[in-house]
Parts: structure tokens; C-alpha cells; sequence
């Protein structure tokens, strides 16, 4: 199942000659997101996400399927978290799976979590593909390449520059949200209410231990 949100026909073609090298069959549905969302002057990209992910999720239910595979991968995911922390004040990734909250029974999986990008792009590469990246009428003058102004570009860039100094950095980012220490967190949400170590400091105050700089 593949969502055609407004490509331009060469974008469309580079889908389906992909698909018929790789003799996987597609079904193409239409979904005129960049119509509407090109003449929203506020916010494009993140409303483009969230109506591309909900007419997924609504092709994919009319279908009778009840999980979605998105193609994230394991660059993706680090540079989530650095993102997150940098630019939107808090620790938070991309899962592996998770539940539709607006469809019952629906999940979505992202299979390449652990694939490191460039092992991506030589298996690209040897198969002679063409990835499409962002085509809507904002970068359309742009189609097999990403945009470099963006913030997960920037993030991209330092996290290459750090890897240079130290091979670990991206295994490291990685393990960071396997491994977060709740005792040493000021706060945290779950289940949408916030929590903070005040809140019971007394019964479980924290130690040096818990920081690990005492």
C-alpha cells in the first residue's frame, strides 16, 4: 500500500519503477494532502505528518490490515532524541511499535529500527533503486535529495562530526533511552500526568548514588 499525497508524476513513476524492480506488488491510493497543505501558512510539515499518518491509518483499516511498517531506521531514531532534547525541551524517541490511539486494534512497527542508515543506502545502491525523499511544492525543485535547512539535517551533521572523535557516539545516543536513570530525573509524564522527585522525596530521597556525581 502506497499513499500518494500529491507527488509530481516523476516522483509518482520513481515509486512504481522501484516496486517493479524489486517485483513487489503495490496498490497506489490518492490523498490530495499538499493541496491543502501548501496554503496553510503555519506549521506545514508537521500537519503534512499528521494527515499523511492518518489517511495511513485509514486506508490501512479499510483494508482489513491491522499494523502499518514505516521505513525509520536506527539514524533516524538517535537523531529523534537529540532533537527532542535540543530543540523541544525533553527526552523522547521514536518506538519500535506502538498502538493507534484513534484506531482500534492498529499498529505501527518501524522494522528498520536497528539498520544504521548507510548499510541502508549500499543496499539501495546495489539494487540500483532511486529513494524518494521529501517531494511536497516546498522542496519539490529537490526530489532525491533531503532538505538541508531542516533541524534533522543540522542534527545529522553534528552527530557525523561527533562520530569522528568517537566511534560510540551513535550506539551511545542509542542506549541512552534504554538506560535512563529515574532516580537522577527531575521530572517526567506518564500516562499525561507529570511527575517530579519532590513528590515523594521524603519516602525515597534521593541519593549519591542515584546522580552518580556524588
Amino acid at each position: 500500500m502506497v499513499m500518494d499525497p500529491g507527488y509530481l508524476p516523476e516522483n509518482r513513476k520513481m515509486i512504481e519503477d522501484n516496486a517493479k524492480l524489486l517485483n513487489i506488488p503495490i496498490t497506489i491510493f490518492d490523498a490530495n494532502i499538499y493541496d491543502y497543505v501548501f496554503s496553510q501558512p503555519k506549521n506545514p510539515c508537521y500537519l503534512c505528518s499528521r494527515m499523511r499518518r492518518g489517511n495511513l491509518y485509514a486506508q490501512a483499516k479499510a483494508l482489513g490490515c491491522n499494523k502499518i511498517a514505516l521505513g525509520h531506521h536506527f539514524d533516524d531514531m538517535i537523531e529523534t532524541v537529540l532533537i527532542s532534547i535540543i530543540y523541544g525541551s525533553q527526552v523522547r524517541t521514536m518506538m519500535p511499535k506502538l498502538r493507534s490511539d484513534n484506531f482500534e486494534g492498529m499498529e505501527l512497527i518501524r522494522p528498520l529500527y536497528l539498520v544504521r542508515e548507510s548499510e541502508i543506502i549500499r543496499w539501495k545502491n546495489y539494487n540500483r533503486l532511486e529513494f524518494l525523499h521529501c517531494a511536497c511544492r516546498f522542496t519539490e525543485c529537490s526530489t532525491v535529495s533531503d532538505n538541508s535547512t531542516s533541524k534533522r539535517a543540522e542534527i545529522k551533521s553534528l552527530i557525523a562530526k561527533l562520530e569522528k572523535g568517537n566511534s560510540q557516539v551513535p550506539l551511545n545516543i542509542f542506549r541512552s533511552v534504554h538506560n535512563i536513570k529515574l532516580g537522577a530525573v527531575i521530572g517526567y509524564t506518564l500516562n499525561g500526568a507529570q511527575h517530579s522527585f519532590l513528590d515523594d522525596y521524603d519516602e525515597n530521597p534521593v541519593t549519591g548514588a542515584d546522580d552518580g556525581f556524588n
